[in-house]
């Protein structure tokens, strides 16, 4: 059964969560950071609202080239501050699409993804890139391991069927210019991919969110 989802920023306002909810929309991955300092503004807006209505919410980072510690640091913090890393949330994911981070990309996500599960003791993660970057760029058998979750942006409408495949490989972004009741505008859509579930997705027992 395939699971249906959004990912959303400030770019996107969302009027009615419980419309978005009755589109099937069953889960939600939220921008929350960028790089060491930028927090999106409507990412504790877009957390309560999907949360209050039962969508399974979860934080992004969109990684810069800027050092790996204080990224890890930074993103865990506002996180934690939304209750993003407790049981229930859908795991983080990291955003790797920056053209700076081409030419050492494997190396930032190995290194973010090994910090992160240091500082947190979560190890589920989901990452995220187009397929430019996934034929060309990263490498994932390198540092993908169980708890690793790909994450294809491929924009040809056909959800949960992106034409590259990974045994990793859990979510297809299918469009950029979805549409869904309670959202004005464009959004992007996803689909889970093969056999993959929304629980698989999903953190279990580890780090306790913090009071939203």
């Amino acid at each position: 059964m395939t699971d249906y989802g959004i990912d959303l920023s400030h770019y996107n306002r969302v009027d009615d969560w419980n419309a978005v909810r009755g589109n099937t929309i069953t889960y939600a991955s939220i921008k929350v950071t960028e790089s060491i300092d930028y927090v999106d503004p409507a990412a504790t807006g877009h957390t309560n609202g999907a949360r209050n209505t039962g969508i399974r919410v979860g934080g992004y980072h969109f990684a810069r080239d800027t050092p790996i510690d204080r990224q890890v640091d930074h993103v865990v913090t506002q996180l934690r501050t939304r209750g993003l890393l407790g049981p229930g949330s859908l795991a983080p994911m990291l955003d790797m699409e920056a053209t700076e981070l081409r030419d050492n990309a494997n190396t930032v996500v190995s290194s973010l993804i090994t910090r992160f599960r240091e500082v947190t003791g979560q190890h589920k993660i989901l990452v995220y890139a187009n397929l430019d970057w996934w034929t060309r760029v990263l490498r994932p058998d390198e540092w993908a391991d169980d708890e690793v979750f790909l994450w294809i942006a491929h924009y040809n409408g056909e959800p949960g069927n992106p034409g590259w495949a990974h045994a990793r490989l859990a979510l297809h972004q299918h469009t950029s210019s979805g549409t869904v009741p309670g959202i004005p505008g464009n959004v992007d859509r996803d689909a889970t991919v093969g056999a993959f579930t929304l629980d698989q997705l999903t953190l279990g027992e580890g780090t306790a969110p913090a009071p939203p």
